[in-house]
């Protein structure tokens, strides 16, 4: 049942400028507690493989923050062959941060050696913050993907803090948006073998959105778990610092819980904070690691200077395959913005096609002087453009942005470990929640319960509403001598072990269920079968089903909900 065999001082100013490339980029504080040092570990320590011959029925694929990865020295995930993965089990790596939600459900809460969780090996710097993501992306499908080919039965929770909430997030979108393949087999996997996402400060965060994007419930729970995470439903402030990361989850949609905490401004950046996003972009295609530490030198300014220098170019560039620009609304900054997003991708320059004038072609001067015309309004445009997006800057950056978010003991970016607040209705910290969510994941994959697709409940209720308004039996429907016709009920079917309740959507049942139609002389037909929860109109006759009618009242199940006690990672 599982998928592996256990074998074993910088001043205000300095903290100011560099906040926003560390705050962009998710340069979580997990630096400060990183549970590993590379220059202690030596690559001839003995290195114990453990491999994916036996089968988990769920695996947690857990994502770690900046400098929070497994590294050489440890016992690496192989492929039944011995080919070495880029992960490590929970048991041989641990995450100060992810070890409280991933390794809860082995707290004696699911059936023994049914789960296990893997911590993805990945850069996690910002060295080169994109290429380090990315890495972490195709590390954590591959893993996916091998597991799967042992254990095709095998179920995934995806789980990422920091860095790695930027990781966990694209990995899901990519799962969850995958085309339906004609033969059936996903290039990645199946997106109905992932059953749930945590995101810990969603960079991608759009604003107004509630912690659980595409459910039911956006702002209470996940759906098909009905434990509440929190009464009331006011968005956390603000957006993600890196929108461009943003975007549905598709098939998962309702499977993923992003948590955000009020003040994190990696994922609660202020609106009209334009320098700031533009800070945060440029951080993601320099060494902001090494500009960090050493600060200005011939070496990380060339690095900064290079960035600049290319944004710059392809800014214009931009601006010169637009001919109306000067006659747009886009400032400079917004231009700026779009194209310091590292998925840029240049288009070919197009030249303003010059007037044709009694078919002779006028000078390409004359299209530029009538740009000209526009250019004091396109001053005010940017004038105003300018202020109007960043009426918040200021305030971000004069309230210390770096400490806000990252500071040791205060920082908001650390919030999801303590911010239970039982008096206003959320009794579980972020983590906790999450825990207790995967816990009854794991649960139901004990139970082999389907997976909790929106199709999978569609169906149930199909099913539920065919038995429900099936006829009592095969005779000859009643005539107007009929005395009594049995009313349809519905029975909650018995539970062996605590499942959720699941309300069952109506779904008509098709019409090749009901009863053909007897032909009889034209007489008014008697009540039979009254429909459940309807009411006729004063003065109406009775609501009722004919014999070539069939009623179709709502199904729904009534189980007994897990309760699951979460203890804090020590």
């Amino acid at each position: 049942m599982g998928i592996e065999n256990m074998n074993g001082g910088k001043s205000k100013r300095v903290r100011v400028a560099l906040s926003a490339f560390a705050i962009g980029a998710l340069g979580a504080g997990v630096v400060v507690a990183a549970p590993w040092s590379a220059s202690e570990t030596s690559v001839e320590a003995s290195v114990e493989l453990v491999s994916t011959a036996t089968c988990y029925d769920m695996v947690s694929i857990a994502i770690g923050g900046r400098n929070d990865t497994p590294r050489e020295g440890v016992k690496w995930l192989t492929k039944p062959d011995g080919t070495r993965l880029p992960a490590a089990m929970s048991g041989d790596y641990s995450s100060d941060w992810i070890d409280q939600v991933v390794r809860a459900p082995n707290n004696g809460n699911v059936v023994p050696d049914s789960y296990a969780a893997v911590y993805v090996e990945y850069p996690a710097n910002m060295a080169s913050y994109e290429n380090a993501v990315q890495t972490g992306v195709t590390n954590s499908q591959t893993i996916m993907k091998e597991i799967t080919a042992s254990c095709p039965q095998t179920r995934f929770a995806i789980v990422g803090y920091s860095e790695g909430a930027d990781v966990a997030r694209r990995t899901a979108m990519e799962i969850g948006n995958q085309t339906v393949p004609a033969d059936g087999k996903y290039g990645i996997i199946d997106p109905n073998q992932v059953v749930g996402v945590v995101i810990l400060a969603d960079a991608g965060r759009e604003a107004g959105q509630g912690p659980f994007p595409g459910a039911e419930n956006p702002f209470g729970n996940p759906d098909g778990f009905d434990t509440k995470y929190q009464n009331g439903n006011n968005p956390i402030s603000g957006q993600g610092a890196l929108p461009g990361t943003s975007g549905g989850f598709g098939a998962l949609d309702g499977r993923v819980a992003s948590f955000c905490s009020e003040g994190d401004l990696t994922c609660a950046l202020p609106e009209n904070t334009s320098l700031i996003h533009l800070a945060a972009n440029i951080g993601r295609q320099v060494n902001a690691d090494a500009l960090e530490k050493e600060k200005l030198t011939p070496a990380t300014g060339a690095d900064l200077a290079l960035a600049l220098g290319r944004i710059a170019v392809n800014a214009f560039n931009d601006i010169a395959s637009q001919p109306n620009w000067m006659q747009s609304d886009e400032t400079f900054l917004d231009v700026l913005i779009k194209v310091s997003e590292p998925t840029y991708k240049p288009g070919a320059a197009v030249t303003p096609v010059a007037a044709q004038v009694d078919g002779e072609q006028e000078p390409i001067e004359t299209g530029q002087m009538i740009d000209m015309v526009y250019l004091p309004q396109k001053i005010f445009r940017e004038i105003t453009g300018f202020i109007s997006s960043n009426q918040n800057t200021i305030p971000v950056v004069m309230n210390d942005p770096y400490g806000l978010t990252l500071g040791p003991g205060s920082g908001h970016h650390f919030d999801y470990w303590r911010d239970a607040d039982a008096a206003n209705g959320k009794p579980l910290t972020s983590a906790q929640y999450a825990a207790a969510w995967l816990t009854e994941l794991v649960q139901e994959a004990n139970r082999g319960e389907p997976v909790k697709t929106k199709e999978v409940q569609e169906k149930a209720g199909r099913a539920a509403i065919q038995t429900i308004a099936a006829p009592a039996t095969t005779s000859a429907p009643a005539t107007t001598s009929a005395t009594a016709t049995p009313k349809a009920t519905t029975t909650a079917p018995a539970a062996s072990a605590p499942v959720v309740t699941t309300t069952v959507p109506v779904v008509p049942a098709p019409a090749a269920e009901a009863p053909a139609p007897v032909s009889e002389p034209a007489v008014t037909p008697e009540c039979t079968v009254p429909v459940e929860g309807q009411t006729p109109a004063e003065g109406a006759p009775p609501v009722c089903v004919t014999p070539t009618e069939t009623a179709a009242p709502t199904a729904t199940d009534t189980f007994v909900p897990t309760t699951t006690e979460v203890m804090p990672a020590s």
